[in-house]
């Protein structure tokens, strides 16, 4: 099926973010660095967890992974979209369409999942913490955090086998900046509105039962932290005001994009903008710039290079 498939349609043309050439070349400058920042903040964080053993704890560890997966979502799509800025003709083959399918979905999948330890790891922490040491062990660790990988795998990879055998026989202009499958299964050369829906409820429901989740944990956080001190609105604030803040980036366009579509080009663009070039640059600073264990280790590491 691959063989045919490429043998009528080998590629695909992106209709980019804009069509005005000025406006592509002003964006250049603005995507670039965001890739940069991106790059250099969430691998600093990796190395730096690794590297600090006064950060070798459950809620560092999944923060290295949070920001090595945000690393790789935004390599998916943001290099790609930088040097088209520059390219008359935006195009992409088949197979790299299909890898940025499922380049997406894996590392967007693995971060919802990630997300959602985080926000166990913490109701555990504040909830439980007498407990906490022994329910957030190294081992059961490690184990969420594969298993929040393999959950982005097989998301991933159930949406490209649902479209991989899809026929692509004549229009193959995408109207974005990367291969999305709502996008993509527009081009097909067959009535795909029933797998359409399949797909997007795939996505959608994933997303939206994640969002749900993090949300109970959050609550449940809140009215504890309320119950116990009589600081307990701005303490808990405090305590939960980072990761709901890359909650709702992350997850918000996501739901929108695929379980509340809105149908509307513009707004489809500025949504997957968010949440695959925004959000990753912005979660190392949200949850680095309020932490204090992450500044003290700055420090440690600045004192010893000097």
């Amino acid at each position: 099926m691959e063989e045919a498939n490429q043998s009528v349609v080998s590629e695909f043309i992106f209709q980019g973010l804009c069509d005005s050439e000025e406006l592509q070349i002003f964006l250049l400058l603005p995507f670039a660095t965001l890739y940069l920042l991106t790059v250099v903040g969430n691998l600093f964080v990796v190395l730096l967890i690794i590297a600090d053993h006064h950060l070798h704890s459950p809620m560092y560890f999944l923060l290295a992974n949070l920001s090595f997966v945000d690393f790789c979502l935004s390599s998916v799509t943001t290099p790609k979209l930088t040097t088209d800025l520059l390219q008359e003709n935006k195009t992409i083959s088949f197979g790299g369409c299909m890898s940025q399918i499922l380049g997406v979905h894996f590392f967007g999948g693995a971060e919802m999942t990630i997300l959602v330890t985080m926000g166990y790891d913490r109701y555990v922490a504040i909830c439980k913490p007498l407990h906490y040491s022994s329910i957030m062990d190294r081992q059961r660790c490690i184990w969420l955090v594969w298993i929040a990988w393999m959950i982005g795998f097989l998301h991933s990879l159930i949406q490209i086998i649902m479209i991989w055998g899809l026929p692509f026989c004549g229009p193959r202009v995408v109207d974005s900046f990367f291969c999305d499958i709502p996008l993509v299964m527009k081009l097909a050369c067959t009535e795909t509105d029933t797998l359409r829906t399949v797909i997007n409820a795939n996505s959608g429901i994933y997303a939206t039962t994640c969002f749900i989740l993090l949300m109970i944990s959050y609550t449940y956080i809140i009215l504890t932290v309320l119950l116990r001190s009589k600081d307990g609105a701005s303490k808990a604030l405090s305590t939960c005001s980072s990761h709901l803040a890359v909650v709702i980036l992350f997850f918000g366009p996501c739901i929108f994009i695929y379980l509340w579509a809105v149908n509307i080009t513009w707004v489809d663009k500025f949504l997957a903008v968010f949440y695959t070039i925004i959000t990753p640059v912005l979660n190392p600073a949200i949850y680095t710039l309020r932490n204090k264990e992450i500044k003290n280790a700055i420090k440690r590491l600045w004192t010893w290079l000097k």
